[in-house]
């Protein structure tokens, strides 16, 4: 094909972008909990027992397992006296008890963030309130926070729950958030709160996840530029579906890519501009190779669009800490997944 001034050499139409969110990715929380199981396994040995995914990243796991940690669906599940690492998105107390009674040797890689969420909800039943936790009942994180007093605890996940509470209107309540919504979504809720219950506390401090504030914030920017957006982001990872929902519900087309064997080549028909992004529980080396898919049908231009910076850090703790003498435990954490496109002759690291 000769080039002219709407073809590009390779054939493909001329002007067609990549719009890449920037930021995007791991979180703080995400990479410390990484980084924890990664020390572990470098102290211990495998193999090391995680109790759940230890985020929600069908990548992640995957590369974990063949560095030798075993994942499971319970403590119980976990030989006694065991290494056994808690995921990200925190335990209920009777997890901590159940492991204790096991003689386990338990990492807590709770995320800090939800970690406080669990402090104020037991504040909240400390104080002689109901709790009311806005979330979705069936996300490990809920469950956690939950444990800490189920008996006190109700989860509402739309309006027409709150509608549906059967409690007097002068009931002494407070509500706390999942860590992984986004304000537009617990907004409404919230409203319908203050409109149901005249004494109603709100959080001592915001429990909405900073990187999910972003992300959201970003994937709305994409919207507004871009006639499709992609988000990369594995099928149980809530922080990345409700990205495509924010993208969708800003007037953009937007589909999950879990990695690029789910793509399908017709969302890209008549765009001229693709938006990107990635969930914050997703490795950077599957937007690569998200980004290397698109080349390859004629996206090869990448701007990239920043809303914010981030420079939120959670250091690892105590003996797992490692690296060199004198490093600044501050410091970001590197991770197996910092770097290039996975390469499967090495366990999926390059």
């Amino acid at each position: 094909m000769v080039p002219t001034l709407s073809t590009r050499p390779d054939g493909h139409p001329a002007g067609r972008t990549v719009i890449l969110a920037e930021p995007r990715g791991f979180c703080a929380g995400v990479r410390r909990a990484i980084a924890m199981v990664e020390r572990a396994l470098e102290v211990h040995g495998p193999p090391v027992y995680v109790r759940k995914q230890i985020v929600h990243n069908h990548h992640v796991v995957s590369v974990l397992e063949r560095k030798g940690a075993r994942f499971v669906e319970s403590e119980d599940e976990v030989p006694e006296g065991a290494v056994c690492v808690f995921s990200a998105h925190g335990v209920a107390p009777a997890v901590h008890e159940n492991a204790r009674r096991r003689d386990l040797d338990v990492i807590d890689a709770t995320c800090p963030l939800v970690s406080t969420v669990h402090q104020q909800a037991r504040r909240v039943v400390r104080d002689g309130r109901l709790l009311l936790l806005i979330g979705h009942a069936d996300h490990e994180e809920t469950e956690g926070t939950r444990g800490e007093a189920a008996e006190r605890t109700v989860v509402v996940e739309t309006e027409a729950d709150v509608d549906r509470l059967d409690l007097p209107p002068d009931t002494p309540v407070a509500y706390l958030t999942q860590t992984t919504l986004s304000v537009d979504e617990t907004a409404g809720i919230v409203d319908r709160l203050r409109d149901r219950f005249a004494d109603l506390l709100g959080p001592a401090k915001d429990t909405i996840c900073y990187a999910s504030q972003n992300r959201q914030s970003g994937i709305k920017a994409l919207a507004a530029r871009c006639d499709v957006v992609l988000v990369v982001g594995s099928e149980n990872s809530s922080n990345s579906q409700r990205m495509v929902d924010v993208a969708r519900e800003s007037g953009s087309p937007a589909y999950l890519v879990p990695d690029v064997s789910r793509m399908d080549p017709r969302w890209l028909d008549g765009a001229t501009r693709v938006g990107v992004s990635s969930g914050a529980s997703a490795p950077e080396v599957l937007v690569d190779d998200l980004l290397a898919y698109l080349e390859r049908h004629g996206f090869a231009d990448v701007e990239v669009d920043t809303t914010s910076v981030e420079d939120v850090v959670f250091a690892v703790p105590g003996p797992l800490a490692g690296g060199p003498p004198g490093r600044d435990p501050r410091s970001p954490q590197r991770t197996l997944f910092d770097g290039a496109p996975a390469d499967p002759t090495n366990g999926g690291i390059r």
